[in-house]
């Protein structure tokens, strides 16, 4: 009866004691000195002498660099900084605004205040002129329009997308500088 090798466990993290493959490693010592290539069983061996394990902190490396470390303390670490990059992120969204071709200038401003807000948070803008009727034979109208749009957004934002027309709607889409 034969037994299947021992493979090891699917590895979620560096490489640790036996798991380490390499024959020889550059170690580093839990001060932070180098202590030089050595072969991987007498870095371990040394490792728990001291009460660490010697985890593959640079595995690419040529040798590859190990360190006498807890390996549960290093693997909480970093998933604590991957979980804190995480929430740090920020995902950037796509905002849209809707005018029409004859927008007042009250609403004009209101809906400035509106783009600008977004830009500000670090949004793109969707900015959508809906033509209606006879307002779609006047399509210069809504490129005037768009044009102000752009011109009094210039200082915090740049065009993604310049004014075109898809059915009845005009879009342009801005972003942030």
């Amino acid at each position: 009866m034969s037994r299947r090798p021992l493979a090891p466990p699917p590895m979620n993290g560096p490489r640790f004691n036996e798991f380490i493959q390499s024959p020889k490693v550059r170690v580093i010592d839990q001060d932070g000195e180098n202590l030089g290539v050595m072969y991987t069983r007498e870095a371990m061996e040394q490792a728990q002498s001291v009460g660490l394990d010697l985890v593959e902190v640079s595995p690419n490396a040529d040798p590859p660099v190990a360190k006498f470390l807890d390996v549960g303390k290093y693997k909480y670490e970093a998933q604590k900084k991957a979980n804190i990059a995480r929430k740090s992120q920020k995902t950037q969204e796509i905002k849209e605004i809707k005018m029409r071709p004859n927008i007042d200038d009250h609403d004009y401003d209101t809906k400035m205040k509106a783009i600008h807000k977004f830009l500000g948070e670090g949004d793109k803008v969707k900015i959508t002129l809906r033509f209606r009727g006879r307002e779609l034979s006047h399509g210069q109208l809504g490129m005037i329009l768009l044009k102000r749009v752009q011109d009094d957004t210039a200082e915090i934002a740049k065009i993604e997308s310049y004014p075109r027309m898809e059915g009845r709607q005009m879009l342009m889409v801005i972003s942030p500088k």
